[in-house]
């Protein structure tokens, strides 16, 4: 499957099987993010793998994940993030991002279901997992095999603007 029609394919699971990620898969998943870029380099990312029924039991205080077998809990270390000089502007969050979304798309390409979560609370993760002041929780990745129907490839054409709304050539 080339790249479009795979990030076509993604969509939001919010109903996950009860089966187990595979370790081979986990693995690519987590190497995925491993190698996606960063400012100058700096890799603050500290991701927490959280499978084991306590660690997941932990995290259902802090965020809704609809039971998915798999929650990484996406961090950074904003005291290794590059810090832009003429303002300050920390990008911990920019990278952890980014290293979000490159597990997100390679768990699609494995045939996972996958939910980004933003609304969650940090002071809970930080308590349950013991997270030092500079390690801040930016991003929740639900993990497992969905067991709902996909959304449609083509619901793009309707929910997203076209480029010309949100692209400006010059």
């Amino acid at each position: 499957m080339d790249f479009l029609s795979m990030a076509k394919a993604r969509y939001s699971v919010r109903k996950y099987k009860d089966t187990p990620v595979e370790a081979e898969k986990l693995q690519k998943i987590l190497e995925a993010g491993r190698i996606a870029p960063t400012a100058t380099n700096a890799q603050p990312q500290k991701v927490l793998v959280l499978q084991s029924k306590e660690a997941l039991e932990k995290a259902k205080d802090a965020a809704r994940f609809y039971d998915a077998p798999v929650l990484l809990v996406v961090c950074a270390d904003k005291e290794t993030a590059w810090k832009r000089k003429y303002d300050g502007m920390n990008s911990y969050q920019i990278d952890a991002s980014i290293v979000t979304d490159h597990m997100m798309l390679q768990a699609t390409e494995l045939g996972l279901g996958t939910l980004w979560i933003c609304w969650f609370k940090e002071e809970v993760l930080r308590e349950a997992f013991d997270l030092p002041e500079n390690i801040v929780p930016v991003n929740l990745l639900a993990v497992g095999y969905a067991d709902c129907e996909p959304a449609s490839p083509e619901r793009h054409a309707e929910l997203r603007k076209p480029l010309d709304e949100t692209v400006k050539f010059l």
